[in-house]
């Protein structure tokens, strides 16, 4: 193989639109654009959404909702996550390198799912009350 002969795959690529080159092009005197109106026009356009002076569809629609970026650095785990996790000081590193929770997480909750019965201490991780009183009636604490 030689740089010199390099060829695309056969129909990989296609003659350009060559408008306004006669009739016989398929493309001549209008060039395609129809008859008249503002998309015939050189210039004549419009922007995205616009319905011609009618109130645009993304306008007459009610605003509705609203969903919090910050939501994705929030991240829950189970009592019955924790009782599986094989680690007695419990630290949002160590839920990430035990895959419970994302890359991404900054703030942890444990909820109160399932049982525990092992005592785990949590370290700048939050719980629910009825998951603080789970962990500490297991013998475990909460030090958020």
């Amino acid at each position: 193989m030689e740089l010199n002969t390099i060829q695309p795959a056969a129909g990989a690529k296609h003659a350009a639109r060559r408008v306004g080159r006669g009739i016989g092009s398929g493309l001549g005197k209008t060039a395609g654009r129809g008859h008249k109106g503002q998309k015939s026009r050189s210039g004549g356009y419009h922007k995205v959404g616009f319905e011609g002076g009618q109130m645009p569809l993304q306008r007459r629609l009610p605003k509705r909702g609203f969903k919090s970026q910050t939501l994705r650095f929030n991240a829950e785990v189970t009592l019955a996550q924790l009782n599986a996790l094989d680690v007695a000081e419990v630290d949002v590193l160590a839920l990430k390198q035990a895959g419970l929770v994302g890359q991404l997480a900054k703030r942890v909750k444990v909820v109160k799912t399932g049982e525990i019965t092992r005592a785990v201490t949590l370290k700048d991780i939050a719980a629910t009350a009825g998951a603080k009183a789970a962990i500490e009636a297991a013998g475990g604490s909460v030090a958020a």
